[in-house]
């Protein structure tokens, strides 16, 4: 139960924030160019700190069989993500994206860290990375069917496919996830300390994580006709599969693991 207020309370406290975030760009205190820059920080800085700062624990096997474990279990969470959404959305791929997605990094880590202990992130740093590279790979697949169907045929079509999937893969590892990740990694497999100052920086990177992608995310909403989102069926549907079916499910896999 304690936990459950933990969770609670954090909840509240993010949805404050990003009621805090809205009301700063509804009277103008931040503009579009200035939600830009907030969410450059959090893409660029904050969230690859908090990956890195996850994987700062001490190497022992226990850890490495864990983060196996987890590696696989997030691919895993990920594929019934992917195949109850488009069974559920056949020939809507937004609506296929959408259910297929959840935000890890802006709301799930702050949850992690406010219900456990900041360094629970290193067994969520594998879902992250999955889901991004997911997202950069099936889900641009899904949002750029159309413009592929209309491309012309022959070799301009397997040339513009060769340099549509090089380009794919710079953006992926050069991507602030996956460059956090592959940093972390590094420290973690290595055991080499990191300086004092720079762990110092990484830290204080990490704390802006949960206020400024709450102020991101109420920015947003800010801009959103959000009277008009009650109307729209299709996102009671989406709501139903990503927030209820997709968890009960995923919740039943992980209960099965023969892993504490």
């Amino acid at each position: 139960m304690e936990m459950v207020k933990i969770l609670v309370n954090q909840v509240l406290t993010m949805f404050l924030l990003a009621g805090v975030g809205a009301v700063m760009f509804k009277t103008g205190k931040i503009t579009k160019e200035g939600s830009k820059t907030l969410a450059n920080l959090l893409i660029y800085l904050s969230l690859p700190a908090v990956i890195i700062q996850g994987f700062q624990v001490q190497r022992d096997l226990q850890h490495v069989q864990m983060l196996g474990v987890s590696t696989v279990a997030s691919f895993l969470i990920m594929m019934i993500s992917l195949i109850v959404s488009r069974l559920a959305f056949r020939r809507d791929d937004m609506a296929a994206f959408a259910g297929t997605f959840s935000n890890p990094g802006f709301f799930g880590i702050p949850l992690i860290v406010a219900g456990l202990r900041p360094e629970a992130v290193f067994y969520v740093a594998p879902f992250v990375a999955i889901v991004n590279l997911m997202q950069w790979t099936y889900g641009v697949s899904l949002l750029t069917k159309e413009d592929r169907e209309k491309e012309a045929g022959g070799e301009n079509k397997k040339e513009n496919r060769a340099a549509g999937a090089a380009a794919l893969l710079k953006r992926l590892f050069t991507a602030p996830f996956m460059v956090g990740i592959l940093i972390g990694l590094f420290f973690f497999f290595t055991g080499l300390p990191m300086p004092g100052l720079v762990s110092r920086c990484v830290s204080y990177l990490a704390g802006l994580n949960t206020p400024v992608a709450m102020f991101t995310v109420g920015i947003y909403l800010a801009q959103t006709d959000v009277i008009g989102m009650f109307k729209k069926l299709v996102l009671y549907k989406v709501s139903l599969v990503r927030l209820v079916l997709i968890p009960l499910i995923s919740f039943l896999f992980l209960w099965l693991l023969p892993v504490n």
